[in-house]
C-alpha cells in the first residue's frame, strides 16, 4: 500500500468536525455503547493491520476477526459485509475532506469561486486516490450500486453545487458525471499505475478539464 492509514480517534474522543456524509452504513454509530465502540475501534484497528501488513485483498471478515480476536459474526453485525468494513477504514480520511469542504479554508472550503474550487476539490480527492488506492479499490461497490452508494452520490451533489454555481443553465447533473468519472479510483490506478502517469500530470489534466466544462479560461 503507498501510504500509511491516519489512525483512528479513540472511542472516547469527540471528532470536533463538521458532519457532512457519513460513509459507515450503521444507523446507530452516533449512539454507540462505550464498549461497542471499543470494540468497532478494535476491529478497525485489526483491519488496518491487515492491510498495512497484506494489502486490501489480505482483510476478509474472517481475518479480521481471528485477528481482533472474536467471533466471525461479530464482524458481520458491526459492518455487514466485507464492503462496509473497508468502506468503515475509509470514513476517517473521508470525514478530513468532510471537514475540509464544509468549513475549511478556500479554494477548497467556502469563499472561493466555484471553478477554483472545483479545481481544489479535484486535487484533494486525486491525491486521496493516490494514498489509499488499494483500499479504495477493494471497498468499490459492486457495478449496480457504484453510481447510487451513498459517497459517491454525495460527492457528485458537492460537484453539481458547485457547477450549479459556475455554469447556470447548464445539464450540470450530467457535467457532474463528467468530472466524477475523471476521479474513479479505478481510471486512477490504470493511469498511475499502468500508463505511469505522475500525480501532477492528473492534477493538470484535471484543471484543463474543469476549464472547458466551465467555458473558463485555463490559470495562466
Amino acid at each position: 500500500m503507498s501510504a500509511s492509514l491516519t489512525p483512528f480517534p479513540k472511542p472516547q474522543e469527540p471528532a470536533g468536525e463538521p458532519v457532512f456524509m457519513e460513509l459507515t452504513t450503521g444507523a446507530d454509530e452516533p449512539c454507540l455503547r462505550a464498549d461497542a465502540a471499543r470494540n468497532r475501534a478494535r476491529l478497525l484497528e485489526a483491519a488496518a493491520r491487515l492491510i498495512a501488513e497484506h494489502g486490501a485483498a489480505g482483510v476478509t471478515m474472517e481475518a479480521v476477526a481471528a485477528a481482533a480476536s472474536v467471533g466471525k459474526g461479530t464482524v458481520f453485525r458491526r459492518f455487514g459485509d466485507r464492503t462496509g468494513l473497508l468502506t468503515a477504514l475509509l470514513d476517517h480520511s473521508a470525514k478530513q475532506l468532510q471537514a475540509a469542504l464544509l468549513s475549511g479554508p478556500p479554494p477548497l472550503g467556502p469563499g472561493a469561486p466555484p471553478v477554483e474550487r472545483l479545481s481544489a476539490f479535484g486535487y484533494a480527492v486525486l491525491r486521496q486516490a493516490v494514498d489509499q488506492l488499494d483500499l479504495q479499490l477493494a471497498a468499490q461497490p459492486e457495478p449496480a450500486r457504484r453510481f447510487s452508494f451513498p459517497p459517491q452520490r454525495l460527492l457528485t451533489s458537492h460537484v453539481t453545487l458547485l457547477l450549479r454555481q459556475a455554469v447556470p443553465g447548464s445539464d450540470v447533473a450530467l457535467l457532474a458525471q463528467v468530472l466524477m468519472g475523471y476521479l474513479d479510483p479505478a481510471l486512477v490506478h490504470y493511469l498511475t499505475k499502468e500508463c505511469g502517469m505522475p500525480l501532477r500530470r492528473l492534477e493538470a489534466g484535471w484543471t484543463d478539464l474543469v476549464a472547458r466544462v466551465t467555458r473558463t479560461e485555463l490559470p495562466q
